[in-house]
């Protein structure tokens, strides 16, 4: 079942093409940008008159009168220069309403064309603890991994960790070192950050360690067994904390989704074959490298991809390729995502336009790549320790939740220790997940917990007091939802804020479907808030509990839609909501 927007969308297209509009015309039917304007306006009719020759209006009153839309529309009108202006019924808005009040998708669809999408997110170093700098990818790829699949795709959750390279010799050495010594390498590695720091200052001033460490490398990669297990255990250790970091933030991640940077080492040479007999290979001072025309630089030299370096040694690019591969043609993936900082853009489009040229990846499958950009802090500068250090992940989660069970104490100094406990972990963490979320992805984001943790704006907490005033709401009625879905009575729309409040439930299906399409969960977050404003008119507008008892029935079940809506949406953005603040 296709979407209201969609379907006015179809309406007015096959009237364009009746009037004489070419096949594959778009109407561009969006919501109204105010309610004067109806609720939804087609912006496509101008351009279709312009390629036709013919004068907007005239062509748009030829579409009017051709359309077919008196089911579902009061009006539909003309303008400004030929824009056209749809208005819903009053009757087709009551229909839906009660439509989807028990509906638990809430009006949401099912996609017509499910899709096998792989998304490529988080991805730690497991030398070192996560950090800031794996908050977006991990956030924004979760929330989308969410709503593909309540939108019905088949998704496979992909955590390409690093594990592999240089630097787990170093770390393999200095675990030896510690054991030979006496020391208890276990208790060492509970602090991963201060256990990589110190095997990298031995490193960098240590050669007779350093010349360790590359041998260990060297043995780590031909199988040496005693080294293989040393790995495994830094590996074991590394990832433990990883999954301490996904329950705390609430994500799906789990130990089934980590696909490693050493799973694809042995078709690396496969890669590399592959490469060579399709003629793309060109020798570079000993190394194997791709050149490809649209990759050149300032200079106008092309940038080369290294897939194998003079010493015989493998890069970053391809692992990549081999991942690619595995995901396309062997899960048979029709929808690559990698969420992926915006500094890995060039990286990316290049490792993706080899792996096309090469046939590495069928034609069907798209390839995108979704980059985001920095968290700064107050200095402009990428966040960091007032010190300059890198801050963990885990740490900056503890903070969230101890400065909202702060705010929690100020808001509601009635609740036990233990509910403000519980309701701060997930006004905290809500918080730092949805001051990610709410912004553009591309751009780059000041760090705030002032703004993040604000009552006011489009915030996490804002959000959940709306959710926990509806369920207040419904307290003081003496009154639970389920008892109220047990009797009956339809919801009736007599004032024009409960109609806009509906006319907003409405939008939720294209909204969730765009953002499963775009990538941008801001869009899904911008909803709620207006969703959230909109509801806060209506209850000022409108009696609740003082309302005659049809009227106050009515009014309960509005409340109730609104506050499924609230909670099936900030879920699919990862966050839990609570019944009181």
């Amino acid at each position: 079942m296709k979407g209201i927007r969609s379907v006015i969308e179809d309406r007015i297209v096959t009237a364009m093409v009746a009037v004489g509009a070419s096949k594959g015309t778009k109407a561009m039917v969006v919501p109204a940008t105010r309610p004067e304007f109806g609720d939804y306006q087609a912006n496509g009719i101008m351009p279709a008159a312009k390629k036709l020759g013919k004068n907007p209006r005239e062509f748009a009153k030829a579409v009017i009168d051709c359309v077919e839309l008196n089911d579902i529309a009061d009006s539909v009108d003309i303008a400004g220069p030929g824009f056209i202006n749809v208005r819903l019924r009053l009757e087709w808005l009551n229909q839906f309403v009660n439509n989807v009040l028990n509906d638990p998708r809430v009006g949401i669809q099912l996609s017509v064309n499910p899709s096998k999408v792989v998304i490529d997110y988080s991805h730690p170093n497991l030398a070192k603890e996560m950090h800031v700098g794996h908050l977006r990818s991990t956030v924004i790829g979760d929330t989308l991994a969410r709503i593909l699949e309540f939108c019905g795709h088949d998704v496979i959750r992909h955590n390409h960790v690093g594990d592999w390279g240089t630097q787990f010799g170093m770390l393999i050495a200095y675990m030896d070192r510690v054991s030979a010594s006496g020391g208890d390498s276990a208790s060492e590695l509970e602090d991963l950050e201060t256990f990589y720091q110190a095997s990298r200052k031995l490193f960098d001033n240590d050669e007779d360690f350093a010349a360790t460490a590359r041998e260990y490398v060297v043995k780590l990669q031909s199988g040496d067994s005693a080294v293989r297990a040393s790995w495994r255990r830094f590996v074991e250790t590394s990832l433990e904390h990883c999954e301490q970091v996904y329950r705390t933030l609430d994500v799906t991640l789990k130990r089934e989704d980590i696909h490693a940077e050493s799973a694809y080492n042995e078709d690396l040479p496969n890669i590399v074959e592959h490469l060579h007999k399709k003629g793309l290979l060109r020798e570079s001072e000993g190394a194997q490298c791709v050149f490809l025309e649209e990759f050149k630089n300032k200079e106008d030299k092309i940038t080369p991809v290294i897939v194998q370096k003079s010493d015989g040694g493998y890069l970053y690019a391809t692992t990549d390729l081999a991942a690619l591969r595995y995901r396309a043609e062997v899960l048979k993936a029709s929808r690559l995502l990698y969420i992926v900082d915006a500094r890995q853009s060039l990286h990316l489009r290049q490792v993706f336009a080899v792996s096309r040229k090469s046939g590495l990846v069928r034609d069907s499958c798209t390839l995108e790549h979704h980059p985001f950009g920095t968290m700064l802090g107050n200095d402009g500068k990428p966040f960091k320790t007032r010190s300059g250090g890198t801050i963990k992940l885990m740490e900056l989660l503890h903070e969230a939740e101890e400065r909202a069970f702060i705010l929690i104490g100020e808001k509601n100094p009635d609740l036990t220790d233990f509910e403000r406990r519980e309701i701060s972990k997930v006004i905290g963490i809500g918080s730092v997940k949805y001051a990610d979320l709410s912004l553009n992805r591309t751009t780059d984001y000041v760090f705030s917990w002032d703004k993040m943790l604000s009552l006011e704006g489009n915030t996490a907490p804002y959000l959940l007091y709306s959710y926990a005033r509806i369920k207040s709401l419904f307290r003081r009625a003496e009154i639970t939802e389920n008892q109220l879905r047990e009797i009956k009575g339809r919801v009736v729309l007599t004032d024009s804020s409960e109609r806009d409040l509906v006319i907003k439930i409405v939008q939720l299906n294209e909204v969730v479907h765009s953002v499963a399409r775009d990538c941008f969960p801001n869009i899904l977050c911008n909803y709620l808030y207006e969703l959230s404003e909109l509801f806060m008119r209506f209850y000022e507008r409108c009696p609740v509990l003082k309302a005659d008892d049809q009227m106050r029935v009515s009014r309960l079940k509005l409340c109730d839609l609104t506050g499924n809506v609230l909670k099936v949406g900030l879920g699919l953005l990862g966050i839990r909501t609570v019944n009181r603040m």
